[in-house]
């Protein structure tokens, strides 16, 4: 895979699921997920190069249409970035966490990626609207002032931001159900 992604929400899950295989047959990506979030969405993530992802998303939003809510490209990942999204990342030193709740799954996308590059931080994880009223979560961690840094960076540079946490000292059970 390359190190560009691209993102299409969909307001029909029927126009997502056949404008998914469109996407995936009009360029050289990976079919990161394709799948219904909350409520009643369908979200189209792929993975590749900058130039094969633009053809994809420009094939999505064409057949996306008027079911077409939402569309993210980011042309340049931060390494951390799919394996957040994909529950893979691991821990190796947690220290404070800090979480960041949109609106928007694609915020929460971007989120994560501007937060990575902003400070030596992990990401745990990002939530992208499954069981969550269709919104997006990143869960961080590292020292105290990296994981302010990272969450104020992405407070400045991302969109439909509805709160922020940062947790100095969490409990270890709290990180029991965070990792």
């Amino acid at each position: 895979m390359g190190n560009a992604i691209g993102m299409v929400e969909f307001t029909s899950i029927a126009r997502g699921i056949e404008t998914s295989d469109y996407m995936i047959k009009a360029a050289n990506v990976e079919l990161l997920k394709s799948s219904t979030v909350c409520p009643g969405k369908y979200i189209v993530l792929i993975g590749g190069t900058t130039g094969d992802v633009k053809v994809s998303m420009s094939v999505g939003e064409k057949y996306g249409g008027e079911y077409l809510v939402d569309t993210l490209m980011i042309p340049n990942i931060h390494s951390q970035l799919i394996p957040a999204i994909c529950l893979t990342n691991q821990v190796e030193n947690p220290g404070a966490v800090g979480v960041l709740e949109f609106y928007s799954i694609a915020s929460a996308i971007t989120a994560g990626d501007v937060a990575a590059k902003a400070a030596n931080i992990t990401l745990i994880e990002i939530k992208i609207g499954y069981s969550i009223g269709g919104k997006g979560v990143v869960v961080l961690t590292g020292d105290v002032g990296a994981v302010l840094t990272a969450v104020e960076a992405a407070k400045k540079q991302c969109e439909l931001l509805l709160q922020t946490t940062v947790i100095p000292k969490p409990s270890p059970k709290l990180y029991e159900t965070l990792l």
